[in-house]
């Protein structure tokens, strides 16, 4: 790493001497290469309120480790949606149903991809085991009568995202959405992420922990609310025991469990802040970028309760940056008017602020 970014490797490490990490890795690109590969901690869960305890010393951190990044895999699995709006098999403006027959929503592929359409939670409740049925749960969402008007209002689709766009994927191509990232973006770009992870991937993957134990209750939202309604159906997305099973890892539940490293991440947003390319291979026209990470709706987020600017996936920040965190604490964006990418991928569930904090260290660099 050069010395100039040595503020954030200070930072990256008080984190964890403070207590406030347990395991993370931390990675930038900064005007087209990359500057910072930061690993720290232990794979292993960490109980509320201590620090890494001796006992995860044999399970460190590692370049090649994976860890569920919560909402940072909202704008991939919309990556791959747009790869076949670009290649035109896809029209932006069409209906679902134009390509996902018995799909009652009006809604457009664009109003999908912007959280505008109308299903930010699934109708039917289901037992927590229903995150393995894809097929059950892209049911439920074809029946399902839209919240609101299609286009008329933005809310975070928390958990319906994946399902949604995913299923558009399926439909168009013919292969289930992992297959589809795997295949057609994170082996071309040699990106180290993915839905619905294999034995030997599982073995790779850090287990989330919380760094307060009230840390769900206090992310559900009001009860009976929209945000409360759309993260526990089904439940299990923020306890520990599921998001840390081989059926959690194993399924594709992309609003919420791509697994990542910091470096696929930051890797990816380079290939999009570089207009499609990354090491000479095209995967994406400038013209689609241009048009994915435009703001597409400006207003208020019914579920996330504050206004939002979103683009086709991902939200767009005052700054001019484009990217998503994750509940828990990950982080992934680019920042074109500074010229870097930034990935943050963490077990430590809990809020922003290292994020933040990271942030103003790599300001201070630049």
């Amino acid at each position: 790493m050069h010395a100039r970014f040595a503020p954030v490797r200070d930072c990256f490490h008080d984190l964890f001497a403070t207590g406030r990490e347990t395991g993370a890795s931390l990675s930038v690109w900064h005007d087209g290469v990359p500057v910072i590969d930061l690993v720290g901690g232990t794979t292993a869960a960490v109980p509320p309120g201590t620090v890494v305890p001796a006992a995860g010393a044999d399970r460190p951190w590692l370049p090649g480790t994976l860890v569920d990044v919560y909402s940072v895999g909202k704008p991939v699995v919309a990556l791959c949606l747009l790869l076949l709006v670009d290649r035109g098999r896809v029209d932006l403006d069409a209906p679902v149903s134009a390509y996902w027959p018995g799909f009652r929503a009006s809604a457009t592929v664009r109003q999908v991809l912007a959280h505008t359409a109308g299903l930010p939670a699934f109708p039917v409740p289901r037992p927590a085991a229903a995150v393995a049925d894809w097929d059950l749960l892209c049911a439920d969402l074809a029946a399902a009568e839209p919240e609101w008007t299609p286009g008329a209002v933005a809310g975070e689709h928390a958990w319906t995202y994946g399902h949604l766009v995913g299923e558009l994927v399926r439909r168009v191509d013919g292969r289930p959405v992992g297959h589809f990232l795997a295949e057609e973006i994170a082996g071309p770009w040699r990106l180290d992420l993915a839905f619905g992870l294999g034995e030997a991937d599982r073995r790779r993957c850090a287990d989330v922990s919380y760094a307060d134990p009230a840390w769900p209750d206090a992310m559900r939202g009001e009860p009976g609310s929209l945000r409360a309604r759309a993260l526990d159906n089904p439940p299990g997305g923020r306890d520990v025991a599921m998001v840390n099973s081989d059926l959690w890892r194993a399924a594709e539940i992309p609003a919420v469990n791509l697994h990542a490293t910091a470096a696929g991440l930051a890797r990816l947003y380079a290939g999009l802040l570089a207009g499609g390319t990354l090491d000479g291979v095209r995967l994406f026209s400038p013209e689609l970028v241009a048009e994915a990470t435009r703001v597409q709706y400006s207003g208020p987020d019914l579920l996330l309760d504050r206004p939002v600017d979103w683009t086709l996936g991902m939200q767009w920040e005052p700054d001019g940056s484009w990217g998503m965190g994750g509940i828990g604490g990950s982080s992934a964006w680019a920042d074109p008017e500074r010229g870097y990418t930034f990935a943050y991928a963490t077990a430590r569930l809990a809020d922003h602020d290292r994020v933040e904090e990271l942030v103003e260290a790599l300001h201070s660099c630049l």
